[in-house]
């Protein structure tokens, strides 16, 4: 149900013969109806959230200072271990605490700025990911020339890339398509954080414009890299399938199975939340889902490098000792 609340919550505008209801805060429903078990949702999602902070700061931690990790390949993913940290800390403070308490309003600037991260660092995900498989297409398919292609410099405008682009493309015109809506149909978010589908049922502008504009500007940023990055993984497995030997067709496919573990991860809950659209009609559902990728795929990530990979193991020894 869909209501207005304490008054300073909205204001009235008047005009001849029309009064019209402007909000200006939202009410964040987030889990409301498991108020039961808010607790120890708060124990389960806090202990991710420290999980996830200190797994991503390890691997950061281990690049830096081991030798034997300074290599673009890891270069690339201490910049996605840290923005892995940036993509949690948006979403999980605010969702802890709204566990805890009654009054969960945000005012739609905070609400505009949360969506504006939120698209921002996972546009750079993409970016990111491109970049990795694109990496591992090179020292796969190209090893010759890898040492000159993935040069210090160009990992660097590689990384920069992703993040200025993922910051200044989709996500800037999606913030500001979405602050030129008019809310007034209500404001009750239900959800645990401020997604686009969720603002555009409270909008009593006609969404049609931004919709469309949104989701073409999505489908771009992630399509693009999407498809570099299935390109990159095709060639690596045609290359990988002509290696005579079975040891060296294990050793050529090591080198991706950790990231090829992490792209299907991150994907594959962005095409359950964005592309069937019976997700985004269902909110418990959708909320499951988008735990996914906003709790479950940050905690996984310095997991699955740590776990498949023997020379962040290795580093990892040399750490303890």
């Amino acid at each position: 149900m869909k209501k207005l609340i304490h008054p300073q919550e909205f204001m009235t505008s008047v005009e001849p013969g029309n009064t019209t209801i402007m909000v200006t805060e939202f009410i964040i429903l987030g889990f409301g109806d498991l108020r039961g078990l808010a607790h120890l949702l708060f124990l389960v999602f806090g202990i991710v959230y420290l999980a996830t902070i200190s797994g991503n700061l390890l691997i950061m931690i281990l690049v830096s200072t081991q030798q034997s990790l300074r290599t673009p390949m890891y270069f690339f993913l201490a910049n996605l271990s840290c923005l892995e940290v940036c993509y949690t800390s948006n979403i999980m403070p605010r969702l802890l605490v709204d566990l805890l308490r009654e009054n969960r309003v945000i005012s739609v600037v905070g609400c505009i700025i949360q969506l504006y991260f939120f698209g921002a660092l996972g546009s750079t995900e993409c970016y990111l990911l491109a970049v990795m498989s694109y990496d591992r297409y090179l020292a796969v398919c190209r090893p010759l020339h890898y040492p000159r292609l993935m040069q210090g410099t160009i990992c660097l405008r590689l990384v920069i890339g992703s993040w200025v682009s993922g910051f200044t493309v989709a996500a800037a015109f999606q913030a500001a398509m979405v602050s030129s809506l008019t809310f007034c149909d209500g404001n009750e978010i239900d959800h645990f954080f401020c997604d686009l589908k969720p603002l555009q049922k409270l909008s009593c502008s006609d969404p049609q414009l931004v919709n469309l504009v949104c989701m073409s500007l999505t489908t771009l940023v992630t399509l693009a890299p999407f498809g570099l990055t299935l390109a990159s993984y095709w060639k690596i497995l045609f290359t990988v399938l002509h290696i005579p030997s079975m040891t060296g067709r294990q050793k050529a496919f090591s080198t991706c199975s950790s990231h090829l573990v992490v792209v299907t991860l991150f994907y594959g809950t962005l095409i359950l939340v964005y592309a069937l659209p019976f997700a985004g009609q269902v909110p418990i559902l959708n909320k499951t889902v988008s735990l996914l990728y906003t709790v479950v795929t940050p905690v996984c990530n310095p997991l699955i490098y740590s776990l498949k990979n023997k020379d962040v193991k290795e580093s990892l020894r040399k750490l303890r000792v």
